[in-house]
């Protein structure tokens, strides 16, 4: 006997129900477009959520865009493109790839995932200049349990390993090209998984509504831990990012700007760092739309002055400046700057300084503002090479 046919899915479908209500009363909300980019959100949440679910395959493992233009999640940085897989700490796994021109490859072994309440821990990190990568650029990669002996670009899964995630990060855009990367666990080569029946799929749905009101819950907390201590319109000094990442510093903080202020944020172009590069992010915790608006720069991507330093503008108004990024509407909202790949640890004067002022100041606050400046042709032209570049990126 065929049972209702809304059995399987009704765990998922009240998992939704409960997901708007949390986007309609979250506590930022105050107009109708923060709350349209709820719902903006909540869509690309229910998407990223049923990926997950149906790609939790520990035996047979593969990797997933975990975030993406229509998929943010978490402060998502504009330049980096996400991939994760499900792994087991008593397995074996072979990783193989083709080192692209990105600025920065890295990869990274969670023990759990992200909830409302505490950040997973990071049983290892590292970035691809830990590994031997032949003259063509391939490598292999193994991780699995401890053994003796085991040889080059071998790593130990700590107990409790549930999750490679692996970050391959542009500076340029337009330039660099992406890298290849698989995964396939060594114990189940050849074999196939079982087919699904009814009890597996019911319990995916279950799961796919769980991930979704986590992943809402976690990241509308998440400000509260790193941002809301901070005095607005302030950037930190540099620090190790939390979460293991040890190759990376950020700057972070959150501002709140009148229709006629701007926000100059100076910093120096840092030699140490193959990828240095600024955002923005809504209230929702994930990136501004960085693909038909210029929402961040990387310094490749930057003017960078005659003195050494980048100085970004942040405003409603448009300033007819190289640098500057867009609010979109965002009167409120995140600003982060990252460093990666680095080789030393970052000082107070390798970060920000930051500088409130009327947008009709900035020619006099700003030592190269002449220089900096750009026609409407100039601009449009350099959003037209952003949406090609994306597009490029996403396609491979």
């Amino acid at each position: 006997m065929i049972e209702n046919e809304f059995s399987l899915t009704r765990p998922f479908a009240d998992a939704i129900v409960e997901a708007e209500k949390l986007i309609a009363e979250a506590p930022h909300v105050r107009t109708e477009q923060d709350l349209l980019e709820g719902y903006d959100y909540l869509a690309g949440s229910i998407r990223a959520s049923l990926q997950m679910a149906w790609a939790y395959q520990r035996d047979f493992p593969y990797f997933t865009a975990s975030t993406g233009p229509y998929t943010k999640m978490g402060l998502d940085n504009p330049d980096t493109l996400y991939f994760n897989a499900n792994i087991r700490a008593d397995r074996e796994y072979l990783v193989t790839g083709v080192r692209g021109t990105a600025a920065d490859l890295s990869f990274q072994i969670l023990n759990g995932d992200y909830s409302p309440v505490e950040v997973p821990d990071s049983l290892a990190a590292f970035d691809d200049r830990a590994i031997e990568i032949g003259p063509d650029g391939r490598f292999e990669l193994r991780f699995g349990p401890a053994r003796e002996n085991p040889g080059p670009n071998y790593f130990v899964l700590g107990e409790g390993s549930s999750m490679l995630v692996v970050r391959e990060v542009y500076s340029d855009w337009a330039t660099e090209r992406r890298g290849e990367i698989r995964i396939r666990c060594v114990d189940t080569a050849g074999q196939a998984p079982p087919v699904p029946d009814r009890s597996a799929l019911a319990k995916r749905y279950g799961v796919t509504g769980k991930i979704l009101l986590s992943r809402l819950k976690t990241f509308l907390a998440f400000p509260k831990w790193f941002y809301y201590d901070l005095p607005v319109n302030t950037m930190t000094e540099p620090r190790s990012t939390p979460g293991g990442l040890t190759t990376q510093f950020s700057s972070a903080g959150h501002y709140e700007l009148g229709e006629e202020e701007a926000m100059i944020v100076t910093v120096p172009r840092c030699a140490d760092a193959p990828y240095q590069g600024i955002q923005l992010g809504s209230l929702w915790y994930v990136s501004l739309d960085y693909i038909n608006h210029q929402t961040s720069l990387t310094a490749d991507q930057a003017r960078v002055d005659p003195d050494g330093k980048i100085r970004f503008v942040l405003s409603e108004r448009d300033p007819g400046l190289a640098n500057w990024l867009e609010l979109t509407g965002h009167d409120r909202g995140y600003v982060q700057i990252r460093w990666q790949r680095l080789a030393r640890d970052l000082g107070p004067d390798d970060g920000p300084v930051v500088e409130v002022v009327k947008t009709d100041e900035l020619p006099d606050r700003l030592p190269y503002h002449s220089e900096a400046r750009v026609t409407p042709e100039q601009w449009a032209a350099g959003i037209a090479a952003r949406q090609d570049a994306v597009a490029a990126r996403m396609l491979g």
